[in-house]
């Protein structure tokens, strides 16, 4: 790894630093955040409301230096009103493109599950494809490109959940919960005070991410772990070879070839956090839960026993040995 990785190192814990001094008690919510932005993986958030997951996001842009668009997904929305559209210009008596909200650096598609599927499907595939077409011109989103959607897992009604095969494009599922006792006294205390207003400073720019991820895609990964992955991997489809027989009568789908290849990505990138040169398998059990528990499908039997997908990816991180 290159020397001025240090200086990267020194950086990222000063956004870490930087991001305590608005948003308290969620310092995984912004590892998860930076190892999807450092990746190029979209990020999936589910929580009640009030855990300051916007305000994370919107600071986190201000620390970046990233242009930030904040987009209230409604029943009644548009796919026009996500992209853009034409516009008619009587001056010139001329159709001209306006530009939707979708370009900026950081989306955070708030209740993304409040929109009909048209709609969704337009932000997923300017996540996939990177681009968006308005009339008969393609534009190119500006990198670094980073969606963060948010589900309100208490309100079912009137929503229209994303399709299983939709979800699968999001890098990682982010459960974010409640603060801690001590945290959530602090949070109180802040924003108490009707004088709180703490402007954050810039730490890294768009060139920095770049070289960032040129560092991150220079971690070492051994042949042992990456076929420990696929294992993990293949222990969701087929887990009665794996002796997961209590698993085996829950999982309906398991995971797909996505996950394997972002799990690699995000335990490179826990690694360089770490200031590691390599991924050991602790990296990968840590981000398995993310990666995994969005992909996996349970069927009626495990909703019926109160089984959830944590479970049965803590019972295969448990069970699947390293070098099988």
């Amino acid at each position: 790894m290159q020397a001025t990785s240090f200086t990267y190192h020194t950086k990222i814990r000063d956004v870490f630093a930087e991001m305590s001094q608005v948003v308290v008690g969620q310092d995984r919510l912004l590892n998860r955040l930076l190892i999807g932005l450092f990746t190029g993986g979209h990020i999936l958030l589910e929580g009640v409301p009030g855990l300051a997951k916007t305000l994370t996001i919107n600071t986190l842009a201000k620390v970046l230096e990233l242009d930030f668009q904040r987009i209230q997904f409604t029943p009644d929305l548009l796919p026009a009103d996500l992209i853009g559209t034409m516009i008619f210009n009587q001056k010139t008596a001329d159709f001209e493109v306006k530009q939707g909200p979708i370009f900026a650096n950081l989306i955070l598609a708030d209740e993304v599950n409040r929109s009909p599927a048209k709609v969704q499907a337009a932000l997923l595939e300017a996540m996939q494809e990177r681009q968006v077409t308005i009339g008969d011109e393609t534009f190119i989103l500006d990198r670094p490109f980073l969606v963060l959607a948010t589900q309100n897992p208490v309100e079912q009604e009137g929503t229209y959940p994303l399709p299983e095969a939709q979800v699968d494009r999001f890098m990682m599922k982010v459960f974010v919960d409640y603060l801690s006792k001590d945290d959530e006294l602090e949070v109180m205390r802040r924003m108490s005070n009707m004088n709180f207003d703490y402007e954050v400073r810039p730490v890294l720019d768009k060139d920095d991410l770049v070289a960032i991820r040129n560092e991150i895609n220079g971690i070492t990964i051994s042949e042992t772990l990456e076929r420990y992955i696929i294992e993990l991997v293949f222990a969701t489809r087929r887990p009665m070879e794996y002796n997961l027989r209590d698993e085996a009568r829950y999982i309906q789908f398991g995971v797909s070839p996505r996950a394997s290849i972002n799990l690699n990505l995000a335990a490179k990138a826990l690694a360089y956090f770490d200031r590691r040169d390599y991924v050991l398998p602790e990296d990968i059990k840590e981000v398995a839960p993310d990666v995994f528990n969005h992909r996996i499908m349970l069927n009626y039997e495990a909703e019926a026993d109160g089984v959830t997908t944590l479970q049965v990816i803590d019972s295969i991180l448990r069970k699947v040995a390293i070098g099988r």
